[in-house]
């Protein structure tokens, strides 16, 4: 069960205008700007279920995500994940989470991404037979076979995206964050992630949140959105509620997006 109450989160972001004389300034006087990217922002996820979490860039969904693994500590509010606070209890906590950023690796570039899963094995400390049985049952669901002993430099961004989603899964977590996984894709590649996230939830009925742009991504999995704008939920509902009366959902999307000045 993933339950936040009342976040908040704030940043303090520097500012000041080109050029050199504004530099020399800067450094006795520094302008800030403080950025909402969270405020008030509630929802509750049961366990088993695929949410897609939307919403356009600088929305908050990245730093929801962060907040929800632990990574940031939010101003005010309560997040607890089957009974953790992700922020307080980081490496129990992180035993029961999978974590996969599409513009960020937690493979080792220059070294084959077996030995990336092996390190990944010692850090979360998973027994021998379970790790063999996971890397075995990923190996063969997400096609890596040959990948296991190519240097993650030399990967596609597919294959690589594959061997991150591997990576996450390998100490069985029950929580699957998944931040722009399908990110530069092409369509072969997004199908076969699509059908394994479809036949994780389905076999072994892990959570997954989806953070994407793509709404065929959110059309294919997940039954329930939770739209996010400006810091603010601003829909908490079905994929349907947004493409009611459009002939596509990006369609539907983009009005909702003008209609709430987004």
């Amino acid at each position: 069960m993933i339950t936040l109450t009342h976040v908040c989160k704030t940043y303090k972001v520097s500012k000041r205008d080109a050029g050199f004389s504004s530099a020399f300034k800067a450094l006795f006087h520094k302008e800030y700007e403080y950025i909402h990217a969270l405020n008030d922002v509630s929802f509750t996820i049961g366990d088993g279920e695929m949410v897609g979490y939307i919403g356009p860039n600088g929305a908050g969904k990245s730093s929801t995500i962060k907040i929800l693994s632990g990574i940031l500590t939010p101003e005010s509010g309560t997040c607890l994940v089957n009974g953790f606070i992700p922020w307080k209890n980081r490496i129990e906590y992180v035993k029961n989470i999978g974590v996969v950023f599409g513009q960020r690796t937690q493979l080792w570039w220059d070294v084959p991404v077996m030995d990336s899963f092996e390190l990944l094995k010692e850090i979360y400390q998973i027994a021998s037979h379970i790790y063999s049985q996971n890397l075995e049952e990923l190996t063969e669901m997400l096609g890596l076979g040959e990948l296991l002993k190519t240097p993650v430099r030399q990967l596609s961004l597919g294959q690589r995206m594959r061997c991150e989603i591997a990576a996450s899964l390998l100490h069985s977590p029950r929580i699957l964050f998944l931040d722009e996984p399908t990110i530069g894709l092409d369509a072969v590649s997004k199908l076969a992630v699509r059908d394994f996230i479809c036949k994780l939830n389905q076999e072994k009925g892990t959570t997954v949140i989806l953070t994407t742009h793509d709404m065929q991504d959110i059309e294919a999995l997940t039954n329930r959105v939770i739209l996010i704008g400006k810091g603010t939920i601003l829909l908490d509902g079905r994929i349907e509620d947004i493409k009611e009366g459009y002939d596509s959902t990006e369609e539907g999307l983009a009005a909702f997006y003008r209609n709430h000045n987004i």
